[in-house]
């Protein structure tokens, strides 16, 4: 079998466990030559959930045929998820029985009532236990509400349990970007066992979203250890996102260490790494494969990246590469192909070039040949989807702006109402202001004395996990409306084409959101057949798999293949942007829209029309940036890039990659 196409064939790293065939292991080595554990990737999350899933039923029936117990070792977080709707899928439309199994859960906070919808009790629950018929008696969890002087025995309990059902068969892991396993944070003995700690400042941040803050994140946790997970028969691991590529490449590549606990399944005999090609992007197979062996440089993209790699290792610009560059660093097979440095320079540089355009609706009476973007229709009807009430001004606000006073009928669709992520503190606000002007208008008026009453005892009496009164998530959703509106006016688009879809997905009141369902790729395909655009822009971030900007794009990519067949879809063209939190890589950019000092600062006075998201926004992440000042950077970032890389400077670039349906 040629490598070459197993490296950068249109599926080559995207295969399951026959990627690496049992008769031919010297392929299987050269590929992952500078992997310490095996990894299997999977082109998309779904793939990978699907797979880990299958491996599961499987053993629970051979044990079944055995007529013996299955015992499991079970992981929370949004990992896990497909996993766990699989299984449940299987049980209930192919039978699969779960009455031999034993499960032993990794984790649970500290302290935690197992009634709270943060507890991992509750998860399990909610995601599996509840949808299966396992017997209640054999499912374990730690338990978070007892006290802390009764832990250690706990603990010692939990571990007792574990070598009396047999030891455990197939744990199932995630992987946090601290690089911990269960809750085995950076510094855990490789032969710790079950016990409390205190958790990463990183992890807890990380978990701050679902706790609608980081002041909420318990401080400590319940956990197995790092020798419990080892003693497991089966170990895999699986990671989902681009969030987790950068830890997956060091616990894969790098060496053994406390410092990153995963990196101990390195030693483990049955331990494997099952990942998305998205968590996957750092590894060296993926990233740069032509130095793990022949590439089918037919392809320009691998080209282009290739050339981009070089640039960045030796600080040159492409034009200044030579032939020595090229020979030196593992490239040189691209001089045999193209002759010379010169000429491969040559067409990288220009095929960099021509990305680069100030029309991103298409330049009209122009020749489009080298343009990213058709010149005709003039004047196109463009839709800009924005998942969150701020992520188009965020993410492509000089673009959105550029579109507008260009005379594009621009259109923007605001796929949830972002009422989560206003706080109580800023709401209250609006209540306060509201009965203050409407007993101005009308004193006394009882109707209105008595909501404010309502809502002002509910945000007093809220306790942690409570979900908001329907009301009061009105009044949060016309906030984020408001200000929406707000952002759309100064950016030029007119009243009339800003649109508010609030799929219902989103509508739990809850930062967990339900899985995405018919009615939200319905409405999003009567407003595309309302609109007939001939370009679409959205949001393409996928770190989180289960995040909303992931369910919000497939909402989007649902509808367009069932809308394949419209007239109008022949001539329309998808582009896909980043958000907040990461850009294109610059060779995956196809439209780099620059933007001058002064649409930069308009960007940012359309940001700050959110004002809400400004003051103590709910969900930062782990950036103590505000969401104007990353996209800024980011922006900076692009274009200094192209500069280094010989192009025009310019003050900052907004990036987007063409999606083909």
């Amino acid at each position: 079998m040629d490598l070459s196409k197993k490296l950068q064939s249109p599926d080559s790293l995207f295969a399951d466990e026959n990627l690496f065939p049992a008769e031919n292991p010297t392929e299987r080595e050269l590929l992952t030559k500078y992997e310490n554990a095996p990894a299997y990737i999977y082109k998309e999350a779904t793939d990978a959930s699907v797979a880990v899933a299958k491996e599961i039923a499987t053993l629970i029936k051979e044990k079944q045929a055995e007529n013996k117990q299955c015992i499991l070792g079970l992981a929370t977080g949004s990992t896990p998820l497909g996993v766990y709707k699989e299984l449940v899928r299987m049980h209930k439309e192919e039978g699969l029985s779960f009455q031999n199994v034993v499960s032993f859960n990794l984790d649970e906070y500290f302290p935690m009532d197992p009634s709270s919808s943060h507890s991992y009790h509750h998860f399990m629950h909610k995601n599996l236990f509840d949808h299966i018929d396992i017997l209640p008696e054999n499912i374990h969890i730690p338990a978070g509400n007892i006290p802390l002087d009764q832990v250690h025995d706990f603990c010692l309990k939990y571990e007792e349990k574990i070598k009396n059902a047999g030891g455990i068969d197939i744990q199932l892991l995630g992987i946090g970007r601290t690089g911990h396993i269960g809750f085995n944070e950076p510094g855990a003995r490789s032969n710790s066992r079950t016990r409390i700690i205190v958790l990463d400042t990183l992890t807890r941040r990380d978990a701050a979203n679902s706790f609608n803050g980081i002041r909420n994140v318990p401080q400590r946790a319940i956990t197995m250890g790092v020798g419990t997970i080892m003693n497991a028969k089966k170990v895999i691991l699986v990671a989902l996102g681009e969030n987790k590529a950068s830890i997956i490449k060091k616990a894969v590549e790098g060496n053994v260490t406390p410092l990153l606990p995963a990196s101990f399944l390195q030693n483990h005999p049955e331990a494997k790494f099952i990942l998305d090609s998205s968590a996957a992007s750092e590894l060296i197979r993926v990233k740069t494969p032509w130095l793990v062996g022949s590439c089918d440089w037919n392809d320009e993209r691998l080209v282009r990246k290739a050339v981009v790699w070089l640039c960045q290792k030796t600080e040159k610009p492409i034009l200044k590469l030579t032939d020595k560059d090229y020979n030196d660093n593992g490239l040189s097979d691209l001089i045999v192909i193209f002759g010379s440095a010169y000429g491969l320079n040559i067409k990288v540089f220009n095929d960099l070039q021509s990305t680069i355009t100030g029309w991103p609706g298409g330049k009209p009476n122009a020749d489009d040949s080298r343009r990213p973007e058709r010149a005709e229709p003039a004047q196109k009807r463009v839709v800009v989807f924005s998942p969150h009430p701020d992520d188009d001004v965020i993410s492509m606000g000089g673009t959105l702006i550029r579109l507008a006073d260009q005379g594009h009928d621009v259109h923007v669709a605001y796929q949830v109402s972002g009422n989560v992520a206003v706080s109580d503190e800023y709401a209250t606000r609006f209540i306060s202001f509201h009965n203050s002007f409407s007993n101005y208008i009308d004193e006394g008026n009882e109707k209105q004395k008595a909501m404010y009453d309502k809502l002002v005892a509910h945000i007093n009496e809220k306790e942690e996990g409570d979900i908001d009164l329907p009301e009061l998530r009105k009044l949060k959703s016309l906030i984020r409306r408001m200000e929406a509106k707000a952002a759309c006016r100064y950016s030029g688009v007119r009243s009339k084409n800003v649109h508010f879809l609030d799929l219902p997905f989103y509508e739990t009141g809850k930062a967990q959101k339900a899985p995405i369902g018919e009615k939200d790729v319905r409405i999003v395909m009567d407003y595309l057949n309302e609109i007939k655009p001939h370009q679409i822009f959205a949001a393409g971030d996928l770190s989180d798999p289960h995040g909303t900007h992931r369910v919000c794009l497939d909402a989007i990519l649902i509808a367009l293949e069932q809308l394949k067949d419209e007239d109008w879809m022949q001539e329309c063209w998808i582009w896909l942007y980043r958000g907040a939190w990461a850009e294109w890589d610059i060779d995956q950019i196809e439209m780099a829209v620059p933007i001058s000092p002064q649409e930069l600062l308009k960007k940012r006075e359309a940001i700050f029309r959110h004002q809400s998201q400004k003051e103590g926004a709910m969900f930062m992440g782990n950036d103590d940036r505000e969401f104007w000042q990353r996209a800024e950077d980011r922006n900076h970032a692009t274009a200094e890039l192209y500069n280094q890389l010989g192009m025009a400077e310019y003050e900052a670039i907004e990036a987007f990659v063409r999606y083909y349906p």
